[in-house]
């Protein structure tokens, strides 16, 4: 059977199927070829640099120093939570779609399911338990029990996180400020108009002390 041709529009003859075919196929393996080379180089160089074991890492956390010995694979979530015992860092999807392990780095909001912990070494982390305690709550904190900002709770801990990185950074929020900050924090709850009105009474409060 005659093989099918691709024909050109100045009428020149073309390349066959199966020649294009197999050109594809040279392609895809040399791509594969390198890619697998470069995972191999990569490899020995975390051997050679000794980074196929635990590491150590110091991280400020709330405040305090935190040391320890990790695994390079160990996430910022599971360091905090199960070697530094912050359990109000949640960790829902595991996959940052929820955002209820958010933490400030550096003062920056992250899922600190997605951030190695060696990444946050030398850096400082906030985590919900470092902004207030129950007896001694944050304005942000106590405003989301005041507007009823909460449900079942699990998201509450990240979403207080980003509400409070929001407004260390812009103190005067407007509300479309506030769903961008929360714009990763799932709650299935719904309990959004209640984040939203929590962080505008906390910015009106900062504008009347600033005022008196």
């Amino acid at each position: 059977m005659a093989e099918d041709k691709a024909h050109p529009p100045d009428g020149t003859s073309g390349v066959t199927r199966r020649g294009l075919i197999k050109g594809i196929a040279s392609a895809v393996t040399a791509a594969s070829t390198g890619a697998t080379a470069l995972l191999v180089e990569t490899r020995h160089e975390l051997q050679a640099a000794n980074l196929s074991g635990p590491m150590a890492v110091s991280v400020t956390v709330n405040g305090a120093v935190k040391a320890g010995s990790f695994e390079p694979r160990t996430t910022l979530a599971e360091a905090l939570r199960d070697s530094w015992g912050m359990t109000g860092t949640k960790v829902g999807c595991d996959r940052g779609a929820c955002g209820a392990c958010t933490v400030l780095l550096d003062g920056l909001a992250v899922n600190s399911c997605l951030t190695l912990v060696h990444d946050a070494d030398g850096r400082k982390v906030t985590t919900v338990e470092g902004l207030g305690s129950p007896e001694a709550m944050a304005p942000i904190q106590k405003a989301f029990v005041e507007a009823d900002a909460l449900q079942c709770g699990f998201c509450t801990p990240g979403m207080v996180v980003s509400c409070a990185g929001l407004l260390a950074r812009n103190p005067r929020p407007s509300e479309h400020d506030v769903k961008e900050a929360v714009a990763g924090n799932l709650c299935r709850c719904g309990t959004y108009t209640g984040v939203f009105a929590a962080c505008e009474a906390v910015a009106h409060a900062k504008s009347e002390v600033t005022r008196g």
